[in-house]
C-alpha cells in the first residue's frame, strides 16, 4: 500500500492514462432486472438428496474433530453436489455473476451446523479471507443499534437497520447465508456494475472516462498504523480484456475528510451520482426476498448490491440474522486483476494473517 505523508496528494502520484472502452462490455452479466426478476435461472434448489449429502458431509468433519474454520474441501466431501458447486462457482466467474441457492433448512439445524455447512459449500467456490481488520472470516449482519454510520466512520452499514446505498465488498465473490428475516423490509436489491457500464456509455459517454480514473476510496479505520488511512482504485477499470468494477459512493464521500485527498471534480461527483441512479433503476436492479436457508452468492467484480432499510422483530432471538463469507476465487488471482486490487488483496491478506480479535466462535 501507499504510504501518505504530509499533505501530498495520492491522487497526484496515481497514473494518469487512461484508456476507455469505446464498445459495450456486454457478455451473460449484462443483464437486466426486470428480464431475469421472473426467470429461475439465478436460483438453485437443494433437493432432498442434497441435503443428506450436506448432512452427511457435516458429520465427516465432525468425525474428524474439525471445528468450522478447520474445514477444508476434502473434510466436506460430496460427490455429486460438489460439481454442480464448481459449476456455480463458472458462473460466478464468467457469467451472470449472481446465484441464489435454496432450501437449507436452517430452523433444524440451528446456527452453528448451519454455519458449518456454509463454511463448506464455501470451500467449493474459493478461499474465504478476511472481512476485517479483526481477522473475522465469518460475519454476523445483523443491527447492533448502531444507526449513525453517516456520522461515525467506525460503523458499518450491515450493523443498521437503515438503507445501505449501491456497494461492493473488497473480495471476488461474497456470500450471505439467511438465518433469520425482519420483520419487514430488508429486501436485497442487485445490479450489473456491467449493464450500467453500458447504460452510462449509451446515454452519457461524457461521465464514463471519469468513472475509469483513480478515486480515493476510504478504510473507515481499519487501515494498519503506517498506512494511509485510504486507498486508490477506479470504479471501473478492463485488465486483460476482463472488465472490474469498485463502487461504494459512501466511502468514497467519507474520504474527502483527509487533507491527503483532492477534491472531488464535478464531473466525478455527477458520474458516480448517475451510476448509483442507474443502479437503483427498476428496469435495471433486481430485488430479492431473502427467506430462512437462502443462501446468496455475488460477483464483487461485476454486480453492486444494496438493501433496503427494515423493522426487526422485538425478540432477540427473531431479529435479522446473516452470516456473511468474502472469498477469493481462482479465476481472479492477483496476476489476473488489475494492479490496483491485487493491492487491495493484499492488503486484505493482511487482515488475516494480523488478526486483532475472532468475533465469531469456533464452532
Amino acid at each position: 500500500m501507499i504510504i501518505a505523508s504530509g499533505k501530498q496528494s495520492l491522487a497526484k502520484l496515481m497514473p494518469k492514462q487512461i484508456s476507455v472502452p469505446t464498445n459495450p462490455v456486454g457478455g451473460p452479466a449484462a443483464w437486466m432486472g426486470s428480464k431475469i426478476q421472473t426467470s429461475a435461472d439465478w436460483i438453485f434448489h437443494l433437493n432432498e438428496l442434497e441435503i443428506l449429502e450436506l448432512e452427511h458431509a457435516f458429520e465427516n468433519a465432525r468425525a474428524q474433530g474439525k471445528t468450522t474454520y478447520d474445514i477444508t474441501k476434502t473434510d466436506f466431501p460430496l460427490h455429486g453436489l460438489g460439481k454442480k458447486l464448481v459449476s456455480i462457482r463458472f458462473e460466478l466467474e464468467n457469467g451472470p455473476g449472481l446465484k441464489l441457492i435454496r432450501g437449507l433448512p436452517v430452523a433444524k439445524w440451528g446456527e452453528d451446523k448451519s454455519t458449518a455447512i456454509f463454511w463448506g459449500i464455501s470451500q467449493y467456490l474459493g478461499e474465504p479471507v478476511a472481512q476485517n481488520m479483526m481477522g473475522e472470516l465469518l460475519g454476523h449482519v445483523q443491527a447492533a443499534g448502531l444507526e449513525n454510520w453517516n456520522e461515525n466512520h467506525k460503523v458499518r452499514g450491515y450493523q443498521t437497520t437503515v438503507h445501505l446505498p449501491f456497494h461492493c465488498d473488497k473480495s471476488d465473490v461474497v456470500g450471505l447465508l439467511c438465518l433469520q428475516v425482519a420483520k419487514s423490509g430488508g429486501t436485497s436489491n442487485i445490479s450489473s456494475a456491467v449493464t450500467i457500464h453500458d447504460q452510462i456509455l449509451q446515454t452519457r459517454p461524457d461521465l464514463l472516462a471519469a468513472l475509469y480514473e483513480q478515486f480515493a476510496i476510504d478504510h473507515r479505520g481499519e487501515e494498519f498504523p503506517g498506512d494511509a488511512p485510504f486507498y486508490m482504485a477506479p470504479t471501473f477499470a478492463m485488465h486483460k480484456g476482463r472488465f472490474f468494477s469498485r463502487f461504494g459512493m459512501k466511502y468514497v464521500e467519507s474520504a474527502q475528510r483527509y487533507e491527503q485527498v483532492d477534491p472531488l471534480s464535478p464531473l466525478q461527483i455527477e458520474a458516480m451520482a448517475y451510476f448509483n441512479q442507474l443502479a437503483s433503476r427498476n428496469d435495471i436492479r433486481l430485488d430479492m426476498e431473502f427467506k430462512p436457508g437462502d443462501i446468496q452468492f455475488l460477483n464483487n467484480h461485476l454486480m453492486v448490491h444494496s438493501r433496503t432499510d427494515y423493522e426487526d422483530w422485538p425478540e432477540p432471538e427473531l431479529r435479522r440474522h446473516l452470516i456473511r463469507i468474502l472469498l477469493f476465487t481462482p479465476s481472479y488471482s492477483d496476476q489476473n486483476v488489475p494492479p490496483e486490487f491485487a493491492e487491495l488483496n493484499f492488503f486484505i491478506r493482511r487482515w488475516g494473517a494480523e488478526p486483532r480479535v475472532s468475533m465469531l466462535a469456533n464452532s
